[in-house]
């Protein structure tokens, strides 16, 4: 790694009232960029990562000289390779605070008639990815002998998904499942540099990952026997997104995991503390199923 000059030098990057460097993955909009949003209010540096110059411009804009767009497609690794360069000549030898993997995809259908290469995308994007630019940036979080800085953060994204999976949701819900398995995994394997690795595990959140739900073409699905089930999950899935949290109250939640003293393993943010994420978790499952597929006409032909 190339040394940076020492603080306080004139060709110093880092301006005297930054607080500390956090890589945002997916922050051109919804959680991403509200994160980013509060972060660089907060003080911090961030390395946002967008997939459209377009939107990298508008970031520089809207979000001040202590935002830095990047970028990256998290399932190019010469992307990925290119953030971990920049990120590097930002930071040299006083490291990164924290990466927010928040960048990922819904893909929903019956698993009966999935396209495989949309399954595969789902995984690529919100697991394969995740874990690359983890392993790309975890030197300037401190996974070295003798790291120069302090411990950086690594704060995942999850869903109440990732524990209760709903019909047609199986792609999105298994990569999030696979996510938390990554990130127990993680957690303890990166204690061994003091590093924190947290998950934040959102219900519904207001963010555009709702508005491609709501524009879904179903009609692939229109002439299987699936196809008046998806419309009803299509329906029920508008009205959720109608009571969806708003993108700041995740970005708090966020903001707290990566400055909390002693952060939490994980933290739990539904939209409805009871129905969903306490009775999904203890219902028997026997009587869970039955209760989707009537509700959704999933009853036997």
């Amino acid at each position: 790694m190339t040394d940076l000059p020492p603080a306080g030098s004139a060709e110093d990057p880092i301006p005297p009232d930054i607080v500390g460097t956090v890589v945002v993955t997916g922050a051109s909009t919804g959680i991403g960029y509200a994160t980013s949003q509060l972060l660089t209010r907060k003080g911090y540096r961030v390395i946002a990562t967008v997939r459209k110059e377009a939107d990298a411009a508008r970031l520089r804009a809207e979000l001040g000289p202590r935002a830095e767009p990047v970028l990256v497609d998290v399932i190019e690794d010469d992307q990925i390779a290119a953030l971990a360069q920049r990120a590097q000549e930002l930071v040299g030898e006083r490291g990164l605070a924290g990466l927010v993997n928040n960048a990922g995809i819904a893909i929903s259908g019956p698993l009966m008639h999935l396209d495989l290469d949309d399954l595969r995308y789902q995984f690529d994007v919100n697991v394969v990815g995740l874990v690359a630019v983890t392993q790309a940036l975890l030197p300037l979080l401190g996974a070295r002998r003798d790291a120069p800085h302090p411990p950086g953060r690594v704060i995942n994204i999850s869903s109440v998904s990732g524990f209760t999976t709903y019909p047609f949701m199986g792609p999105y819900a298994a990569s999030k499942h696979a996510l938390e398995a990554l990130n127990s995994a993680m957690r303890c394997e990166l204690g061994l540099y003091g590093i924190a690795v947290i998950s934040i595990v959102l219900g519904a959140v207001q963010t555009p990952i709702w508005d491609k739900a709501e524009n879904q073409d179903l009609a692939r699905y229109a002439d299987t026997d699936f196809g008046k089930p998806m419309a009803t999950m299509h329906a029920l899935t508008k009205r959720l997104a109608a009571s969806a949290m708003p993108v700041e109250r995740a970005a708090e939640v966020i903001y707290r995991a990566l400055t909390a003293p002693k952060p939490r393993r994980r933290y739990v943010l539904a939209n409805n503390w009871l129905l969903g994420w306490v009775l999904p978790r203890l219902m028997p499952e026997g009587f869970f199923d039955w209760a989707l597929r009537k509700q959704l006409g999933l009853e036997r032909l």
